[in-house]
């Protein structure tokens, strides 16, 4: 290994990034598998000694959580019904030692097609946190990931935070996933979502799909369907194959892209019936 930094401060990871080139390891669940057989020759920066890159915080208008928060912490995060679709995608990644050691911020810059985390943060709404020496930026989530696992990230910033707004009305939310098996397994497709209800009726909906193009994506078709129906219809049945036309499923090892397709349907009926029985049992 080349220089290998842990900082205790942010203040010191970003002027460090200032000087060289690092890479920056969190959980590192993917850095290390990803470098099996190889040498680790690489300039390091370790954040896992800041403390202000952990923990989750409300802080009225929205929720902070530090990138370096592991899935463990979210998981035993106090957190309302808004977030039980994130705490599902969480308990769907790899097993209780990589959710002990992988962090949030890591999930989303790698950014892979399948990670689990990203389609229950866009139904969140979530932005980002990204700080250099000249102070923080912040992007939307949508923004940050741009496909063929790119992302905004300069060389220069670091990921501290995702941040996900209050919503205006009571919320509930799901996340549904379909692989080769039930646990330690890559997605086939994955769909999480969220409704806001007032009245009975969904004010609002953000729903989106995983694994089932380069980026995952909501389905604004399937969200515009949703609104104004009142929380004991059969929201299932608002669900049709031509809404589902932002997808580009891919072809890999695990599936084909025709195969994506049809799943991509019935995980979304799925994940549509569980988020209605939610929204009448809430």
């Amino acid at each position: 290994m080349g220089i290998y930094l842990r900082p205790t401060s942010m203040q010191q990871a970003v002027a460090a990034l200032a000087d060289r080139r690092l890479a920056v390891l969190a959980g590192g669940t993917d850095f290390y598998p990803a470098r099996v057989g190889g040498a680790l020759d690489e300039d390091v920066l370790d954040v896992t000694a800041i403390a202000e890159l952990r923990g989750v915080r409300d802080l009225g208008t929205h929720w902070r959580i530090g990138a370096a928060t592991t899935w463990t912490g979210l998981i035993e995060a106090d957190l309302p019904p808004l977030f039980d679709g994130l705490k599902l995608a969480a308990r769907e990644i790899g097993g209780i030692q990589i959710q002990n050691a992988g962090t949030i911020g890591g999930n989303l810059c790698n950014a892979s097609p399948a990670a689990d985390g990203v389609p229950a943060l866009l139904a969140l709404d979530a932005w980002l946190e990204l700080a250099d020496v000249h102070g923080l930026r912040v992007l939307n989530l949508v923004e940050f990931i741009r496909g063929n696992r790119r992302t905004a990230l300069a060389s220069n910033q670091i990921v501290t935070a995702i941040c996900v707004p209050r919503p205006r009305h009571r919320a509930v939310s799901h996340f549904f996933k379909l692989g080769a098996r039930r646990y330690l397994v890559i997605s086939i497709a994955m769909a999480s979502g969220v409704l806001e209800i007032a009245a009975g009726r969904i004010a609002a909906a953000r729903i989106a799909v995983g694994a089932c193009s380069e980026v995952a994506c909501r389905l604004p078709m399937v969200e515009a369907a949703l609104i104004g129906t009142g929380v004991m219809d059969d929201l299932p049945a608002h669900l049709d194959a031509a809404q589902l036309a932002p997808l580009a499923p891919i072809d890999d090892v695990r599936a084909s892209a025709a195969y994506r397709r049809d799943a991509a349907l019935e995980v979304l009926r799925r994940l549509l019936g569980d988020l209605g029985q939610r929204a009448r049992m809430s």
